[in-house]
């Protein structure tokens, strides 16, 4: 840090502030505007792309529609190999004339061409083992794709006649089930990199202008800082001499300031403050050295006592956390042995149904303690098999309160999440919902997509409304304080959700109770 020993000091300190100053902001707002330039391609290189998949898919689904109403039209009429050669007569009138690389292909499921407005020669080939530069077998994938229920896109390499290269492309394709077709478009996604091209010259733009006016405005400041320098820098230091004189002063005796020696009405405002000040500090001072020696012995140790209290409290729940798993483990497996030499025990399945209440709880207590110290990576994973895997960890939990699950639960679901995490908030919604749902109730657990890019987990009970829903997610809340529990579940389950973006909806009334959590497939903690 600079320490000014004269106004003169002051002033050139001041200029070099500015320029650093200056400086500072001048690489923020390049960094800024950089950062918004890479937001904005990202944007549009999303939006193109979006845009384009719709377009195309949009186009075999027309396609597609056409080709039903034609057959179930004319199926009765025409032979079908007839209406096959009309369709494809059809297909073939609706690429553009302007654009070769705007076209329509068939294959058959077995992978042979059955129509390429461009590839006439290979009609009749099999190219299910057709690859790019990347090794994808893209026909393959292709059929592969049109045979969900709602098609699918294949990112690939592939040769684009007009600029004769091999440039990224994406097909959406779609079957038409009832004569085994794989019906398919594409479209080449080179044309963004024209559209990045445009934002950088307009970046490029900015700068220039930003440069432009940071230096005007520099210059301007660097000589305003000398004008002050030069006319009121005398007339100042006298006033602040005078000031300082009357201080040193004021330390033998308690006569006034001379104002008559102060030019600037502001410093003779200053001086009157200056006396009455000294006068006052000169009576507190010592009450105020003993009060503040006092303060600080009594704030010293009520600080030690409150430091030692926290730590007490984490090596207690670290310690009791490691207790808890030895014990717990030795129990789990001696219920194992006794199920092997007793099944269908209603004892033993009391006692596992237990020990999976311990464990569970001893699972919220360990994520507690290292999620301040452990980073919980992201990878992706099968939501469907964990989520199946946690109900049936819950199933014997559920009996022995007299309730059952009834679940939705689509196949092959995957989203990219921490599966420590993922496991924390499905375990806390099917404890607290056996915790709280009425007896002899069912328990509805479902899990399916919303759209391309989001997926929904829900739980829903029969049991009591929730008061207070916008306190249910706070630390040590319980709405129902009979029902046992830390209050801690929800919290952390909110936690992880504000953590990865993931949309919490709680709605709740005198009938029933649900929890719903809505994730992006692929959302990224960066977000």
């Amino acid at each position: 840090m600079f320490k000014a020993k004269s106004l003169y000091h002051l002033i050139v300190y001041s200029i070099l502030f500015i320029v650093v100053l200056i400086s500072f902001f001048t690489f923020i707002i390049i960094e800024n505007a950089h950062d918004e330039l890479q937001e904005k391609i990202s944007t549009l290189k999303s939006d193109f792309t979006s845009n384009q998949k719709e377009l195309i898919k949009n186009d075999i689904n027309s396609v597609i529609s056409f080709i039903e109403y034609y057959h179930n039209k004319y199926e009765n009429i025409k032979p079908e190999d007839e209406i096959k050669k009309d369709i494809l007569l059809a297909i073939e009138k609706m690429k553009s004339k302007r654009d070769i690389s705007d076209y329509i292909f068939i294959y058959s499921y077995d992978g042979t061409l059955l129509f390429h407005p461009v590839a006439k020669d290979s009609i009749g080939d099999n190219r299910i083992n057709m690859i790019d530069n990347t090794g994808k077998r893209v026909i393959y994938d292709l059929i592969k794709a049109s045979k969900r229920y709602i098609g699918g896109y294949v990112d690939y390499i592939w040769y684009k006649p007009d600029i004769s290269k091999n440039v990224q492309k994406i097909s959406y394709a779609n079957s038409y089930d009832k004569w085994q077709w794989t019906i398919g478009k594409g479209v080449y996604l080179d044309e963004i990199e024209k559209l990045v091209k445009e934002k950088n010259e307009e970046y490029n733009q900015k700068m220039s202008d930003y440069t432009l006016q940071i230096t005007s405005l520099t210059i301007m400041l660097v000589l305003y800082s000398i004008f002050i320098y030069k006319n009121a820098t005398i007339l100042i230091v006298n006033d602040v001499k005078e000031i300082g004189k009357y201080f040193k002063e004021s330390q033998d005796n308690d006569d006034p300031i001379n104002q008559n020696r102060i030019i600037f009405g502001e410093f003779k405002v200053i001086a009157n403050y200056a006396t009455d000040a000294m006068n006052n500090i000169k009576l507190k001072t010592h009450m105020l050295e003993d009060l503040n020696k006092n303060l600080e012995y009594k704030v010293d140790e009520k600080t030690k006592e409150l430091t030692k209290l926290i730590e007490s409290q984490k090596t207690f729940i670290k310690n009791s956390v490691h207790e808890i798993n030895t014990p717990l483990s030795i129990i789990q497996t001696n219920i194992d042995l006794l199920k092997m030499n007793i099944p269908n025990n209603k004892y033993i399945i009391n006692i596992e149904s237990g020990s999976k209440i311990i464990q569970y709880i001893y699972d919220d207590l360990s994520y507690l303690i290292k999620k301040d110290r452990v980073v919980y990576e992201k990878e992706y994973l099968n939501y469907t098999e964990i989520l199946i895997n946690r109900l049936d960890f819950f199933d014997e939990i559920a009996i022995s309160n007299s309730l059952y699950f009834v679940s939705n639960i689509q196949d092959d679901i995957y989203i990219k999440f921490n599966k420590t995490e993922l496991q924390r908030v499905i375990d806390n919604n099917l404890s607290n919902a056996i915790k709280y749902s009425y007896p002899k109730s069912p328990v509805f657990v479902r899990l399916d997509y919303v759209n391309d890019s989001e997926i929904e987990f829900s739980v829903s009970t029969n049991s009591k409304k929730i008061d207070y829903k916008n306190r249910i997610f706070d630390d040590f809340y319980r709405e129902n304080s009979a029902r046992g529990g830390f209050g801690l579940g929800l919290k952390i389950v909110k936690d992880i959700c504000d953590k990865s973006s993931v949309l919490i909806n709680l709605e709740s009334n005198d009938k029933e109770t649900k929890f719903t959590y809505r994730f992006k497939i692929n959302e990224d903690t960066t977000t």
